[in-house]
């Protein structure tokens, strides 16, 4: 009997579009030395079928972890209504812990994040899981600093991923950062780019190689037009300036992408209500 009821609820949850949340897994990261924690939203049908499936990359904002879509963003609850209504593909979500890492390599060579997630976590989602590895079967999507990450990842690496959708994204301009307050500096963007540096003296190569208007104002078009962007972001966000400058830029360079502003702010409420969209944009790039 026991063996029956737990067959219904397997089955049952598949039917009625019950996703599985796996958290607290971990790879042992070579290129950062550690353990690297993540989290795993895994399609209803996964366990009951043999297919495989496109993965979505969604990362975390600044002081979050691998958690914070998990718990604050409601991933499950809305991917599984997602896919009830028929607005998303079934698709594997991966969520990993980038501390305050910002996604990137560390000027000082310390903590070489995107190494680790090109090299060791896209690999490893791809060994142990069913996945489609094509890079028309892959996307990535963050919120804040994580928005940051997806475009970093898209605008270096646009041969991995098919659709980018950054929201809220930790983009600022040059004159921004040359204003940024000497505390909040060193504090949020000293240890990817360098501590105690004021000013234009903040600009340095490292820091231009990993700045998204530089990147999209120095970059191929023909390359940038391999991603679908979707950017989204509220009119009363702090980070508004730069997401429109990013707007502008890519306007500039005649590079197709979705811009979105809506109401809001830097809030999960505002991230949970864009999600929906993100998951029918992305699902529309898995589509042949």
């Amino acid at each position: 009997m026991k063996k029956l009821t737990f067959l219904f609820l397997l089955l049952s949850g598949a039917l009625f579009g019950q996703g599985t949340l796996k958290e607290t897994l971990k790879i042992k990261s070579a290129v950062l030395g550690k353990d690297v924690e993540y989290s795993l939203y895994l399609p209803p049908d996964y366990e009951q079928s043999n297919r495989r499936y496109p993965v979505l990359y969604l990362l975390h904002g600044y002081s979050d972890d691998e958690t914070g879509w998990t718990q604050f963003g409601e991933v499950k609850a809305i991917a599984d209504a997602q896919l009830q209504k028929g607005e998303m593909t079934a698709t594997i979500i991966a969520m990993p812990d980038a501390g305050v890492s910002w996604y990137v390599n560390s000027a000082d060579g310390k903590v070489k994040f995107e190494e680790f997630f090109v090299k060791e976590f896209i690999p490893h989602i791809d060994a142990t899981l069913r996945t489609r590895s094509g890079k028309q079967f892959r996307a990535v999507a963050g919120l804040s600093m994580g928005g940051y990450g997806s475009c970093l990842l898209a605008l270096k690496h646009p041969d991995l991923f098919s659709a980018a959708a950054p929201l809220s994204a930790g983009i600022f301009t040059d004159q921004e950062v040359i204003d940024f307050q000497d505390e909040a500096w060193n504090n949020v963007l000293g240890p990817p780019y360098g501590s105690g540096l004021k000013g234009k003296d903040r600009l340095t190569a490292h820091y231009q190689a990993n700045s998204i208007l530089n990147l999209v104002l120095t970059g191929d078009a023909e390359e940038m037009k391999k991603v679908r962007y979707y950017i989204d972001c509220g009119d009363d966000d702090f980070l508004i300036k730069g997401n429109m400058a990013l707007h502008a830029a890519l306007i500039d360079k005649k590079v197709p992408h979705e811009f979105r502003v809506r109401d809001g702010g830097h809030t999960w409420t505002y991230w949970r209500t864009a999600l929906p969209e993100v998951f029918r944009f992305i699902s529309e790039s898995f589509h042949r």
